[in-house]
């Protein structure tokens, strides 16, 4: 019975207002013919009772194909509706509405046309397809219906470009005032907007690059045209098109088609998405709640409007969705919705507004009257008084050993009469509130008061050596005797260190001392002692002896650490190993060489300590801020007068990384190579290819260090916890 009802009204508004058109009208449709031609073409004749037609205003749309025929100030005597089934026109209606008739072929496909006045009829031949563009422009129609001079109409004032939050591109033609014309054709990658009965100024009459906008638009072109102004939109991809104009403005929508029907959610700010079953309007001067009462038909929606709602709104909407057609009505006339289940409420902006606040003023003398209640909170797995800092600022009163607080004005969740306090010893929360805030208390609670979760860290510290040493050396030294005629030994040949031989005569052969070395240049390795190897020449008169010596050291060493630790979810965590190393230190010594002063132990750590705070993502990954110190005993140094001090060798590493839930990484790690080529040499002697080996030695040192840290974070479940 609502229903009926609602469209009896519908429908009796709809008919006022056709009989006050009709009565304004100065000519009628009387009839629509068609006849059939070659090619799956159709020929309309729209006859009227004047010997003038009035001016046509024709537009398109695609979704569904259509083209839309208005005549103004014309009532309507032809059928309704007539079947036609002919190449692609399936029919054609005629409707009469806010002052004007339309007319509306029906296509199975977009198809082009072409329409020229005879006598007192409007005749048009829609093509079989789209293979001719479509004639809309005054060429086609007599001269002597020409359409008014464009100098007469409002100005465009500008030509903008918005890009929308689905990608989509808006341009926006606005105007300086009521009167414009505009019309949209779609053909292939191009939309043409013909604006008539407006005047396109030479600063606005600028081709527009809109790549960089990244949406299907790519550029807009307008220009002046004898009746107002025409603009090419050119787009690429496969897009949805659709226009709406109000009294001072025209937009065209040009929008990437949609694949996938799901909707995304809105964010803050962002623009409304539109979903409705799209709609093409064109009213002049029709009254809002009309306007109204036709969208709440073509949504199904129960529209309410308030008694304040009235007035009038020219609209020509395109291809538009009837949600996006409510918004279009609602801002041009300063109103607003609320939406309640299948229900819209339509009312001046203010007069919600007004509405809203008289809600919220109740709600809020409801709550100053409402009694107070108590309640007993226990925390199982934080502590009372942190959750009580995050439920209010400073309303918070402390029962520690019986003592407490004074309330501050800072109330955070509580209403304007709630307090908290807390008791440190049970770990309890008590509220003091109303009883609908204690119910939202009690669920920020629960959400507060859950068990954290825990990171198991395990890390291995390896550090890694490689030494080479390898030394050659060389000792040699001759020396002989000789007699002069006199019978004087003299002794020839090296004497360093002074060579100890025997001048016994010729029956006695000298022999060489231990400083009598020519060369002596040893194999000297850092630790441990050489080989070598000895040759000796003894003569009658002299004495030879070479000594060659090598040595080569070979090591490698792996040390391996591996610390592991159990923390909370951002909680620091902190495990050390190792030992202190004291040492003795001498104060207010007397002298420069001796330790007579006051002895000092100190003490210096040689330690391996981990330092690990893991968060836990959203996405059941770990976050790590990581400190790593590895620190080992090098040697000792003597300071004078102080005694020896110790000299640590220290190896740390401080990094924060993002890793998977069980997975290892390598935080990083310290290379060292330290390479050492040594030469001791005869000058001149020791560079002599091939002999020069007896004149020098060698030493050559290869030692690497490596340090390696892994560290692999595992959450542990709830039932490990």
């Amino acid at each position: 019975m609502h229903l009926a009802s609602r469209c009896l009204m519908a429908i009796m508004v709809l008919g006022a207002a056709a009989w006050a058109n009709a009565a304004a009208a100065t000519s009628t449709l009387q009839n629509i013919t068609y006849k059939t031609l070659p090619g799956g073409r159709v020929e309309l004749r729209m006859n009227f009772d004047s010997s003038q037609v009035p001016q046509p205003s024709i537009f398109t749309t695609d979704k569904p194909p259509r083209i839309a025929i208005d005549f103004p100030d014309t009532a309507n005597d032809a059928a309704r509706h007539q079947d036609i089934g002919t190449g692609t026109t399936s029919g054609v209606s005629a409707v009469s509405a806010g002052g004007r008739t339309r007319v509306v072929v029906e296509l199975m496909q977009a198809s082009s046309y072409k329409s020229h006045v005879e006598g007192n009829s409007l005749v048009m031949v829609v093509n079989n397809g789209v293979a001719a563009q479509p004639i809309t422009t005054a060429s086609t129609i007599d001269p002597s219906k020409a359409l008014p001079s464009a100098m007469n109409g409002p100005s465009i004032t500008n030509i903008d470009f918005q890009r929308g939050a689905n990608g989509g591109g808006r341009v926006l033609i606005n105007f300086n005032g009521s009167g414009a014309n505009a019309n949209m054709h779609r053909s292939d990658n191009n939309i043409a907007v013909d604006v008539e009965n407006a005047q396109l100024p030479a600063s606005q009459a600028q081709r527009l690059n809109v790549l960089d906008f990244a949406t299907p638009v790519q550029s807009i072109t307008p220009r002046s045209t004898p009746n107002g102004a025409h603009l090419d939109i050119a787009f690429s991809g496969d897009v949805e098109t659709s226009s709406y104009q109000t009294a001072d403005q025209y937009v065209v929508e040009v929008t990437p088609k949609k694949h996938d029907t799901k909707t995304d959610k809105l964010g803050p700010g962002a623009e409304p998405a539109y979903t409705g079953n799209r709609v093409t309007f064109n009213f002049q001067d029709i009254p809002v709640r009309s306007a109204l009462q036709l969208l709440a038909d073509v949504s199904g929606l129960n529209l309410v409007a308030s008694d304040t709602v009235g007035g009038s709104v020219t609209l020509r909407l395109v291809n538009v969705p009837w949600d996006q057609a409510l918004d279009v009505i609602l801002r041009a006339k300063d109103l607003d919705k609320r939406r309640d289940g299948n229900v819209i409420w339509i009312a001046p902006q203010k007069e919600l507004a007004d509405y809203e606040q008289s809600l919220a003023d109740a709600r809020f003398k409801a709550e100053d009257t409402a009694p107070l209640v108590t309640t007993y909170v226990p925390i199982s797995y934080g502590k009372a008084q942190d959750i009580a800092k995050l439920l209010t600022t400073g309303s918070l009163q402390g029962i520690a050993g019986g003592s407490t607080g004074a309330a501050s004005q800072h109330h955070g969740f509580l209403s304007t009469r709630g307090s908290v306090s807390f008791d440190i010893r049970t770990n309890t929360l008590l509220i003091n509130d109303t009883a609908e805030k204690t119910v939202e208390l009690r669920t920020i609670i629960a959400e507060l008061d859950r068990p954290v979760q825990q990171v198991l860290i395990e890390s291995r510290i390896v550090i890694a050596t490689d030494d080479f040493e390898r030394d050659l050396g060389v000792q040699w030294g001759v020396s002989g005797n000789r007699a002069n005629p006199s019978g004087q030994v003299l002794q020839v040949g090296s004497s360093i260190g002074g060579a100890q031989g025997n001048n016994g005569g010729s029956n006695n052969p000298p022999t060489l001392g231990a400083g009598g070395l020519a060369v002596n240049l040893p194999a000297t390795p850092t630790t441990g002692t050489a080989s070598s190897l000895a040759a000796a020449i003894l003569g009658k008169n002299y004495a030879l002896d070479l000594e060659l010596q090598a040595a080569q050291l070979e090591g490698r060493s792996e040390v391996v650490s591996s610390p592991r630790v159990i923390t909370a979810n951002q909680q620091e965590a902190d495990i050390r190993q190792g030992q202190e190393i004291g040492y003795v230190t001498y104060q207010n010594s007397v002298g420069g060489g001796g330790a007579t002063g006051t002895a000092t132990v100190a003490f210096k750590d040689a330690v391996l300590e981990l330092k690990v705070t893991p968060t836990i993502t959203a996405d059941s990954r770990v976050f790590l801020a990581i400190n790593v110190n590895k620190d080992s005993l090098d040697k000792y140094i003597t300071v004078p007068g102080s005694g020896q001090v110790p000299v640590i060798d220290t190896r740390s590493l401080n990094t924060s990384v993002l890793v998977d839930n069980g997975q290892t990484v390598v935080l990083g790690g310290i290379y060292e190579v330290n390479k050492t080529d040594t030469i001791y040499k005869v000058p001149g002697l020791g560079d002599i290819p091939g002999l020069g080996v007896l004149f020098r030695s060698t030493q050559r040192i290869n030692d690497k260090d490596e340090l390696l840290i892994f560290v692999t974070p595992r959450i542990l479940s709830d039932s490990l916890q």
